[in-house]
């Protein structure tokens, strides 16, 4: 068990947040935090940006195509992006992103395939990639 603060916690995973989804995107996130969201933006820092994507067992690039798989496959399209702009941050290359959606096509079903790409072709062109 992380024997960490709540805090050292928090700031650990709010900084791989930043790293993986990118500083923009991550602050705008933060700054529009309420008391309404405030304890979802600390669940996510602590727990899913800590806790387990700073867990030593599997690399960040794994973990990112784990998450292109699993987000294609409940077809959560604004996640997907986001997460297409991690895995690159993350080091995967267009052709790994592509394989990984040739994959999704045969278990996840087409559609759902259809939708990563086009996701995916979307955040290439914004990013120049």
């Amino acid at each position: 068990m992380d024997k960490r603060t709540q805090k050292e916690r928090y700031d650990a995973g709010l900084k791989t947040r930043r790293e993986v989804l990118g500083a923009e995107y991550v602050d705008k996130s933060i700054a529009a935090q309420d008391d309404f969201n405030r304890p979802f933006q600390e669940l996510l820092n602590t727990y899913c940006w800590n806790d387990i994507w700073n867990r030593p067992g599997l690399s960040r690039k794994t973990r990112s195509m784990l998450n292109l798989a699993m987000l294609t496959a409940l077809n959560r399209g604004p996640e997907l992006r986001l997460h297409v702009t991690g895995a690159l941050n993350n080091g995967l290359t267009k052709e790994e992103i592509r394989e990984v959606f040739l994959q999704t096509a045969i278990y996840c079903g087409v559609p759902a395939s259809v939708e990563a790409f086009r996701v995916a072709r979307e955040v290439f062109k914004e990013r120049g990639v």
